[in-house]
């Protein structure tokens, strides 16, 4: 299969490239800083331009660039949390509509951002979003990913969740204080955390690529949600480390602003659509995933 990706460097793009190449696709890498090479082969796009006409002309396309949310939200840096997702998959599609053939796919990233802070509600694919500054960025950034549904493209957004694995992601973040011993709860604790590990995200986006019965959001979290409290014990344990500190909201908010939104939210997200398809998720439990990562 011919598969055409952005966001290549990123933490989740990095080991899907490698399982694309492994399975036999041909790979075609868009990005600002194109390399030399075959396979993965490198094009020049920098997500707010037309997008290589001969890249779209593939098997497949999957979407993944996005600037960080895990930022301040400086009115720059909204700018360009917005623009990079919104505009850049409205770029990207625009290009998919000009293409003389169409790809037969688009998987286009998304964030379980979209549901807000519910609490304790069980979350699933068909559950409304929520509202606010990162929930209108999902909301706005699928509605451009859908637009190739009227080409007669499938498209898959994968919401995807806390991401847990080596060299990136939130997980990287958390070690340091953890490792001193000053890690601990954040606010009250209770609020839940939807996670799944790095070799998941990958196995679902494989997987969606392979099952054409699959369309629209996907959630991309593993089974088993947990609280922050209980993913603050299983961290601690997989590290070693005492856990028993409480980091207050209100500190929260003074170091993080309004991003401290996404920290404190409670989303109990259940992957219904991957578990009915028939994904079998490579870790199900925190424990297994966390001491995988960290002790392996």
């Amino acid at each position: 299969m011919n598969v055409t990706l952005t966001g290549a460097t990123g933490f989740i793009g990095r080991p899907l490239v490698k399982s694309l190449i492994k399975r036999g696709d041909r790979v075609t890498i868009l990005s600002r800083s194109p390399k030399s090479g075959t396979n993965p082969r490198y094009m020049s796009w920098d997500a707010q331009s037309a997008p290589p006409a001969e890249a779209m002309n593939a098997d497949a396309i999957i979407h993944l660039a996005g600037e960080s949310v895990a930022q301040p939200w400086s009115g720059e840096a909204k700018h360009a949390i917005w623009s990079s997702r919104v505009d850049g998959t409205r770029m990207l599609v625009d290009g998919i509509a000009a293409a003389e053939t169409k790809p037969r796919v688009l998987i286009s990233a998304s964030a379980i951002g979209i549901y807000g802070d519910r609490g304790s509600e069980v979350l699933t694919e068909s559950s409304k979003p929520g509202s606010g500054f990162l929930e209108d960025v999902c909301v706005e950034w699928e509605h451009e990913s859908q637009r190739a549904a009227d080409f007669g493209v499938r498209v898959v957004n994968p919401r995807i969740g806390l991401v847990i694995g080596r060299g990136g992601g939130a997980l990287s973040r958390m070690l340091k204080p953890f490792k001193l011993g000053i890690g601990g709860k954040l606010g009250l604790g209770t609020q839940w955390m939807s996670w799944i590990h790095v070799s998941d995200v990958a196995g679902l986006i494989l997987f969606a690529l392979d099952h054409d019965k699959i369309s629209g959001p996907v959630n991309a979290t593993a089974p088993m949600p947990v609280t922050n409290i209980e993913f603050t014990r299983d961290l601690g344990i997989a590290l070693g480390r005492p856990a028993v500190l409480t980091i207050p909201r209100f500190a929260l908010k003074v170091l993080y602003g309004e991003m401290s939104h996404i920290i404190l939210a409670s989303q109990r997200v259940i992957p219904k659509v991957a578990r009915n398809a028939g994904y079998a998720f490579r870790f199900v439990e925190l424990g297994h995933a966390l001491e995988f990562t960290l002790r392996r």
